[in-house]
């Protein structure tokens, strides 16, 4: 079942007294939605993603995902970062199937496990190390574990950024298909914009100095949504638009909690 996510008037900095990351964010990603974070190195992208996986305690504010406030992680809201992290100890469905024991599911471990690893295409290497398999291999272990717990939500931290072009491909399809076939709330935050416009049904464009969400972009073009597509182009360079108006004019205070929402036909 997909989940609300309810960002309120989010204010963070590291250190008292210290240099303020992340100012009076609002937010709200719909039940099923794909929301898809951009912004320059430094803008809080991450953070904010880390608050929202309950990682993170913002100073002020607070975030509510399906209505219940976010203390800390929870197998509920899954998230995946830029690097597998597997046991390298454990065959890959063994990784997969730690996750259900980390959600207090101990029955038919394995065989939820398989079946997830057959998922995403690795049904034939269920018992090999992390170790014996690629980069893009990894991941998809990765995203085999956080999924076989049946997330209603699901953060995705650049978690394509160091694969190839085909591999990334193939894992961005992979995500939005079973993301749509399950009703997960999905939020991405990603460096790339094409990888925001295959990925978002919106797209929030951060400023920094400090981060605020800038404005809000309707992705209108219908999945799949790839390059070279009718309307494509058009919509990434709306967004790089958008990036550029966010490093150049920064909201004023008075209008940091609303961002700009600008909805683009494509």
């Amino acid at each position: 079942m997909s989940t609300a996510i309810h960002v309120v008037n989010v204010t963070h900095r590291y250190a008292k007294g210290g240099t303020t990351v992340l100012s009076d964010v609002a937010l709200r990603v719909e039940a099923g939605e794909t929301l898809a974070i951009v912004g320059e190195s430094g803008c809080g992208k991450s953070t904010l993603l880390h608050m929202i996986a309950g990682m993170e305690t913002p100073a002020a504010g607070a975030v509510y995902i399906g209505g219940e406030p976010v203390r800390s992680p929870n197998p509920r809201w899954n998230i995946m970062f830029q690097r597998a992290a597997l046991y390298p100890w454990l065959s890959i469905v063994d990784n997969v199937a730690l996750g259900l024991e980390f959600a207090g599911e101990g029955r038919e471990r394995r065989h939820q496990a398989v079946t997830m690893l057959q998922r995403v295409g690795l049904g034939d290497r269920v018992n090999a190390r992390p170790q014996d398999l690629s980069g893009g291999q990894q991941q998809r272990v990765a995203l085999a574990r956080s999924l076989v717990v049946s997330p209603s939500v699901i953060l995705l931290d650049e978690p394509f950024s160091a694969l190839d072009t085909f591999t990334r491909s193939d894992l961005q399809a992979e995500v939005l298909s079973i993301v749509a076939e399950q009703g997960i709330t999905l939020i991405q935050v990603t460096h790339d914009l094409d990888e925001a416009v295959i990925m978002g049904d919106r797209i929030a464009v951060m400023e920094r100095g400090p981060g605020r969400i800038h404005s809000l972009i309707d992705n209108r073009m219908t999945a799949p949504r790839q390059p070279g597509r009718p309307g494509f182009a058009a919509m990434r360079d709306e967004l790089l638009a958008a990036f550029g108006r966010a490093r150049r004019n920064p909201l004023p205070d008075d209008e940091a909690s609303t961002p700009a929402s600008v909805a683009v036909s494509v």
